[in-house]
């Protein structure tokens, strides 16, 4: 049985020390009576060791104390609890500032477990990653001592709300963004004091692209979103350059082609350009390593719709059915084998011309569907649901934060970020971003109520207030920045076009730029209140009120300071086990609500819930709505591999039923044995959950290559104890039997 230091180490338990610090306590004390003898000490220790062991997980250096007050008062010996607390006290006063030193010294000698699987997209082991983490250390530091009100820091820590990204707040960065590529490319750009011509070929263009995304990463702690649309123009301009070239060449060399066969030579010169362009853009994106330490957390987004129809769309089309191919591929490991790249993340447009058998485009989606049962990606956005929900089409900022609809352009505001690009009268999506994120603890506000409804709404309200302070926090440390801080962001066009020395303030305001109210947990929160599921009539309407009023609250906001603050179904990758153990510390183990080492993303159906994919689907897709700053779906399967036409069948449903969407497929790879499929998470002998190769038995991650999807993108490092429990609990939503005998799935089997 181990236990969880403050430093992130992970040790065995001893009770004797807890026993000697009672010792100590019990020491101070003068009168005699008011001692504890011995045997109400081993009592103490022994509960306490009883409850290390039915935690099913490490119980940290905290809640251990904790528990010690509470035996300690339950003894009646109440000069020895208060003499004990003192203690306790004055060295946590006195930790305070070498917590910081014991955490870097942790970080640097690799035996920090919480910071070991904080991201599951950063090696902990690597220089640059460990050189983040640190400046991270003293930035929350920071940000808690001189950036934050105490009720704030409290709340953060007890789990109440989370402050996201305290590691980056003390320096003036924003969240994620949709980056203008077409301005930087069509209109030229700067990276690092150089200036970067508008690029004279396809090729050119993607290299220029990839160093764009380095910089936009190394200047911002969220993920970014480009479009292939702006790079589609450069395919023709390849096009023409190579004919031009061909055509010299053969009438230098007297060789007489007709239009048609020179037609072709050239088409196939262009999608070599093509392949070589995409192959660019691919592997430097997961090569490249942003100053955080780590792959930049890009999203590639395919929407065909983007470009006018003819030459340029059929050159997106081709660009498309690339980047799918090349990703169906893999990247190879170390190795020479080929794996699950995490990066980029791909995004493909389910529209009226691709998604019928039989339509103009129907190929691509094919593609797309042996892709996420190869890959995992893409992911799916409906362009009609797009269009019936926010009036137009467009990406997300990474992994899933949206953009509120265009509101400024309508207000004729202008121009707010000088792009050169800008089309006076035409919504403006690329160049935008979000400020960031304070996330709602939906399911502490529940079990404070008690179950008490009246109670609950006006928790709720409290918890909001304190939110709304901390964004309004987050807003106010942006104010006043200069655009000088990241020159590719605010001068030369990534987002805007600022001059030297202006600040960034317009861009917070009109619509321009959102902030987002994040909440996790209402699986958990309504199974509370109502003893029922949320996809049961009675807690569908409770759940769909609590999503009201955090939209109503944004509104409300919104409305009094012209800030787009908007409802966000976080991510929560290693918080999910920071609020499952603030749970349980102060409520207990309740039974469906407390009782797992993780709490339920956002609005997703629990992940023990037996449902099958399409009503799943159907069901969130009623959440969805009420999500407008951002949200995910998904449905986990099995290897599909050998049903397409299942994949597709989804992928169709999405289409006509929800916004954002993706399949969690399984391709694991074990470097050991050479075993392609489903690596499981089982527990060692000290109760720890690990990664266990079926086949072979093998253990080592680093000898292992597992993807899972956590939070929007794909992590391939790793969890923490709260997230892998998660991952180990989910059930599949389409059954490998009902696959086999039928070839594919109905969608209308079970709803």
């Amino acid at each position: 049985m181990y236990i969880m230091k403050r430093s992130g180490e992970r040790v065995i338990f001893d009770g004797e020390k807890i026993a000697n610090a009672i010792r100590k306590a019990n020491k101070e004390e003068g009168i005699l009576s008011d001692k504890l003898t011995e045997e109400q000490i081993a009592a103490i220790v022994n509960g306490i060791e009883r409850d290390a062991r039915n935690a099913s997980r490490d119980l940290s250096v905290e809640e251990i104390q904790d528990k010690v007050e509470n035996s300690l008062m339950a003894t009646g010996k109440f000069n020895v609890a208060r003499l004990y607390i003192t203690y306790r006290y004055k060295h946590n006063e006195l930790r305070k500032m070498s917590n910081i030193d014991q955490k870097i010294s942790g970080i640097v000698e690799r035996d920090n477990e919480e910071v070991k699987q904080e991201n599951s997209n950063k090696n902990p082991t690597v220089l640059s990653v460990q050189r983040d983490y640190m400046a991270g250390e003293w930035s929350r530091y920071y940000t808690n001592r001189y950036l934050l009100s105490d009720d704030i820091v409290a709340a953060h820590k007890d789990g109440l709300i989370h402050f996201h990204d305290a590691d980056y707040f003390a320096q003036h960065m924003h969240n994620c963004c949709l980056v203008n590529l077409g301005d930087m490319l069509d209109n030229g750009t700067c990276i690092s004091g150089t200036h970067i011509d508008t690029p004279r070929s396809f090729n050119t263009a993607c290299t220029v692209a990839s160093q764009i995304v380095a910089q936009v990463a190394s200047s911002q702690y969220g993920g970014q979103t480009i479009t292939m649309s702006h790079l589609a123009r450069y395919v023709d301009i390849s096009r023409q350059k190579i004919s031009q070239r061909l055509k010299a060449e053969f009438a230098e060399a007297g060789v007489d082609v007709d239009e048609e066969k020179l037609k072709k030579i050239v088409e196939d010169e262009v999608r070599r350009e093509v392949e070589s362009g995409c192959q660019t853009i691919q592997y430097q994106l997961i090569t490249l390593q942003s100053t955080n330490g780590q792959a930049p957390f890009v999203t590639v987004f395919m929407y065909l719709h983007e470009v006018p129809e003819g030459q340029i769309r059929d050159d997106l089309a081709l660009i498309i059915e690339v980047m799918l191919k090349q990703r169906i591929l893999g990247v190879k490991d170390n190795r020479g084998f080929y794996i699950t790249p995490a990066f980029p993340k791909l995004i493909y447009v389910l529209q009226d011309d691709n998604i019928e058998e039989g339509s103009k485009y129907f190929y691509l989606t094919k593609l797309a569907a042996e892709c996420t049962a190869k890959r995992m990606v893409p992911d799916y956005i409906s362009e009609k649901m797009a269009l019936a929900m926010k009036g137009d089409c467009y990406p997300c900022m990474g992994c899933r934060s949206f953009l509120t609809p265009d509101r400024f352009t309508d207000a004729q505001k202008g121009n707010l970020g000088n792009a050169k690009n800008y089309v006076e009268g035409v919504h403006k999506y690329y160049g935008r971003f979000n400020q960031g994120v304070v996330t709602i603890n939906l399911v502490d506000a529940a079990c404070s109520s008690g179950g008490d409804e009246a109670k609950f709404w006006e928790i709720m309200k409290d918890r909001l207030n304190l939110c709304h302070r901390a964004l309004r926090l987050r807003h106010e440390r942006l104010l006043g920045t200069p655009s000088d801080v990241a020159p590719i962001l605010w001068q030369d066009g990534a987002l805007a076009r600022l001059k030297p020395g202006e600040v960034i303030d317009r861009l917070l305001y009109d619509g321009y730029s959102t902030i987002s109210l994040g909440y996790a947990g209402l699986a958990e929160c309504v199974f509370y209140m109502k003893g029922v599921s949320h996809t049961s009539s009675a807690g569908d309407a409770f759940g769909l009120k609590v999503m009201q009023l955090l939209n109503d609250s944004c509104a409300q906001w919104k409305a009094e300071e012209n800030i787009d603050y908007s409802v966000y179904g976080t991510p929560l990758e290693s918080t999910t086990y920071k609020f499952a153990k603030a749970l349980q510390k102060r409520f207990g183990k309740i039974p469906h609500v407390t009782d797992k080492n993780y709490i339920t993303n956002s609005y997703h159906i629990h992940v023990t819930e037996e449902i099958d994919a399409f009503a799943k689907l159907s069901k969130e897709a009623e959440f969805q709505r009420l999500s407008p700053g951002g949200a995910i779906s998904y449905v986990e399967v099995p290897n599909m591999q050998d049903n397409i036409p299942a994949v597709l069948a989804i992928m169709k449903h999405i289409y006509d039923t929800i916004l954002y969407a993706e399949l969690n497929t399984k391709s694991d790879l074990c470097d050991v044995c050479g075993y392609s499929g489903e690596i499981r998470v089982v527990k060692d002998s000290t109760g720890k959950l690990v990664w266990e190769c079926p086949n072979c038995g093998n253990r080592e991650q680093a000898r292992m290559h597992v993807a899972r999807r956590t939070c929007g993108y794909i992590g391939t490092q790793f969890w923490n104890q709260g997230r892998t429990a998660e991952i180990a609990d989910r059930v599949l939503h389409i059954g490998l039997g009902e696959i086999q005998e039928t070839g594919s799935v109905n969608p209308n089997a079970s709803h």
